[in-house]
């Protein structure tokens, strides 16, 4: 659907930008703004921030930013359209119907569209499943022990040798400019079209909303590769998606299981444990945890327990503890994953595995104690130096104090030895973090004559959006054609437009005239530039006024034919050189 500014500018200010990503991220109050750890990549001190006065968000670590639109289409990987019906439901607002602009109407019904051709290939898969020639892939899953209940459950089916989806769907109406970014089939110029799939055992791939979004499927026999995934499409994002989260509602406060692989969810949901979810054909994200976080905040990390499991987990770990997640490691020994353990041991003895898994952090120890040989006195102390740096991540101090004595009882050292090790790392490790932070301050030193000039340009817009007061004198000096790079020359254009008719800035709404998503993280990092305004703030401004007019005054002279233009140009520069502005 499309919708006009005036409905979009009531749902945006009716919608609380604190309230909405507060119940995603955590955010603490920072003077004007809430900060918070970036919920769109891995970090350790909180560069995310909200600011209620622009209706923005801004990411100074990753860059991504927006209003609220841009965070539900960037976080729950909605369109546009759907992030605008679900914040006007939440809001009350009752939204007309409208025709679409033929841009998103195009976009919009692809999206629906492979939502029906991913469900009718499930379908028909199912039934291949069922039929004579899905024998062998349904001796498979019967061989694994799975029932009818769970095969119907997971709607598990079979894709046959030939490519008879293709035609199966050609001859339901979808033609090849929809089925090609569907993923499921190969186009080549010689062969023509045929399915990505053939026999192979079918995983249909769930969202929360019940949209199949894609497939994987386990070959039969010996061929390669073992499991094939879907392409990434517009409806599916690996990253932002887990096999199984489809039977998850609701908060779990018993915790989630994370394993592996597609057989190993379906095995624990068999056996009980529906709360089983697996990454999708892909390494586990932080993107994956912040999915997660919606959901628990106790994560059983259930991986296979050979070499590339362990590796995995170590992996995963640390992305849980960044967003806030509690996690356990479940220890399959002496059977390679969930799957096998079932059918070996049985779901009682799952359970008492899950009552005696380790943390996190005495995992994560066992296998860096795998590393060193504790019986050599210098190994052991190297040993004892990377653990010490793994108790410095823990914020709170009691949790350290636990950690150090039940560390030092483990590997039967002194606890008063142990503590002065872990008080050595944590006074270094606070010496980097001022190096780093006192190497952040160094204002436009060195930086390149274009990025200078980027960064100029932004700092004076986001000046004028918060001292909307000083725009008067500025644009005395100072137009929107001075801006010669975009997006800024446009962002100035909105600017300018706004203070001369209302005299203030709505940064949200100039972000709104930016459909695309990248774009929109730019302009949000205009309008979130550094001021130095301790006392210097005459001369920031007074900087960053002669950057953006010298750069200005050389693109008019590039561009300049006559020789009075020339000459009035130099006396510009000239008079730009003595120019200086009390603000």
């Amino acid at each position: 659907m499309y919708y006009g500014d005036d409905i979009l500018e009531d749902v945006r200010s009716r919608t609380d930008i604190v309230d909405l990503i507060g119940t995603y991220v955590s955010l603490k109050r920072a003077g004007g703004s809430y900060k918070g750890l970036c919920p769109f990549h891995n970090e350790k001190t909180p560069s995310f921030t909200v600011t209620p006065d622009k209706r923005m968000y801004y990411c100074f670590g990753c860059h991504k930013g927006g209003d609220v639109f841009t965070f539900l289409q960037e976080y729950e990987n909605m369109t546009f359209t759907e992030s605008v019906q679900y914040l006007a439901e939440r809001a009350g607002i009752q939204l007309p119907t409208q025709d679409m602009d033929p841009d998103r109407r195009r976009k919009e019904s692809l999206r629906d569209t492979l939502f029906k051709v991913n469900s009718l290939a499930a379908q028909y898969y199912f039934a291949c499943l069922r039929d004579p020639k899905g024998k062998e892939g349904l001796d498979y899953l019967s061989g694994r022990g799975l029932d009818e209940e769970t095969m119907k459950k997971f709607a598990l089916g079979f894709a046959p040798q030939n490519s008879s989806l293709y035609r199966f769907l050609k001859s339901k109406g979808f033609t090849d400019e929809v089925l090609k970014p569907s993923g499921l089939f190969v186009y080549d110029e010689k062969r023509g079209p045929y399915d990505k799939f053939w026999n192979r055992v079918m995983f249909p791939i769930v969202d929360r909303r019940n949209h199949v979004i894609g497939f994987g499927g386990r070959v039969m026999g010996d061929g390669k590769p073992k499991y094939m995934n879907s392409p990434e499409t517009i409806v599916f994002d690996k990253s932002r998606n887990l096999f199984g989260i489809n039977y998850i509602h609701g908060k779990l406060t018993d915790g989630l299981i994370l394993c592996e692989g597609y057989m190993d969810v379906i095995a624990l949901h068999q056996a009980g444990f529906t709360n089983a979810v697996a990454a999708l054909g892909t390494a586990f994200t932080p993107g994956h945890a912040q999915l997660i976080k919606r959901m628990t905040d106790l994560v059983y990390v259930c991986f296979d327990s050979d070499g590339a499991g362990t590796s995995a987990a170590m992996k995963a770990i640390p992305m849980l503890k960044n967003e806030g997640i509690r996690s356990k490691v479940i220890r399959m020994s002496p059977h390679k994953d969930p799957d096998e353990f079932i059918k070996a041991l049985g779901a009682d003895e799952f359970k008492l595995r899950i009552k005696n898994s380790l943390t996190s952090f005495f995992f994560e120890v066992d296998v860096i104690a795998r590393d060193y040989d504790l019986d050599d006195p210098e190994r052991k102390t190297r040993f004892m130096n990377e653990i010490a740096k793994k108790i410095c991540e823990f914020e709170d101090e009691a949790e350290r104090t636990n950690y150090i004595e039940a560390f030092s009882r483990e590997y039967h050292v002194r606890s008063e030895d142990f503590r002065a090790l872990v008080r050595k790392q944590s006074a270094q490790m606070v010496g980097i973090d001022l190096d780093e932070r006192a190497k952040r301050s160094e204002h436009r030193r060195g930086i390149p004559e274009d990025d200078a000039l980027s960064e100029s340009q932004g700092i004076l817009l986001t000046w004028l959006c918060e001292h909307p007061d000083s725009f008067e004198k500025l644009r005395t000096y100072v137009s929107v054609d001075d801006f010669i790079d975009e997006p800024y020359h446009e962002v100035a254009r909105y600017v300018y437009e706004q203070l001369l008719s209302t005299g203030k800035v709505d940064a949200a709404s100039i972000l709104g005239h930016f459909e695309d998503v990248e774009m929109q993280s730019k302009v949000a990092g205009i309008f979130h530039k550094e001021v130095d305004e301790d006392g210097a703030k005459d001369r920031a401004i007074n900087e960053v006024v002669h950057v953006i007019l010298k750069a200005s005054l050389d693109k008019k002279s590039r561009n300049a034919t006559g020789i009075e233009e020339v000459q009035k140009l130099l006396e510009e520069k000239k008079k730009l050189q003595q120019l200086h502005i009390d603000i």
